[in-house]
């Protein structure tokens, strides 16, 4: 009976050391927070190659009151057109993001600034909220597959 016992210990051992470790999902959430404040910081410059970069080849963009951008050609056009409005700024700030079990997706909220000028010429801000949905590529970095985003008055000003 030791012996079956101790052959069944080596091979529940064998078997644990044989399971491959499931993805790090505080490391992966924590790789798509650099990711996303490094898009912030392209969005803020103005670098249109480089604001698309952080989208996949077959993202769709449900901007608010717009048609749905679906594929990297639609979101370029939406995203020179705005940047072309006087005034033109957008910001956001991730508050979460939860990282699917199988560290491939992901999802993240927060809050966002869209900027531009006023028939009088000033700064006028919309505030909101949005989702993205993020998707681990196969060169290993997280782009956004899905973004969703609407104004929210409710949204304290930063």
């Amino acid at each position: 009976m030791q012996r079956v016992f101790a052959i069944a210990l080596l091979v529940n051992g064998w078997v644990a050391a044989c399971t491959p470790a499931g993805p790090n999902l505080a490391s992966e959430s924590a790789a798509i927070r650099v990711r996303d404040q490094e898009w912030v910081a392209a969005a803020g410059s103005g670098d249109l190659e480089r604001t698309l970069s952080y989208w996949t080849e077959d993202a769709i963009v449900y901007p608010p009151n717009a048609p749905a951008a679906v594929g990297k050609a639609a979101i370029r056009q939406m995203v020179s057109e705005s940047m072309k409005i006087p005034g033109f700024r957008i910001s956001w700030k991730t508050d979460s993001i939860v990282v699917s079990a199988s560290g491939d997706l992901a999802y993240a909220m927060g809050t966002n600034a869209f900027t531009v000028n006023d028939s009088t010429g000033k700064p006028a801000t919309t505030l909101g909220r949005g989702v993205t949905v993020w998707r681990k590529e196969p060169d290993g970095l997280w782009r956004c597959v899905t973004e969703v985003w609407n104004s929210d008055a409710s949204v304290p000003a930063r």
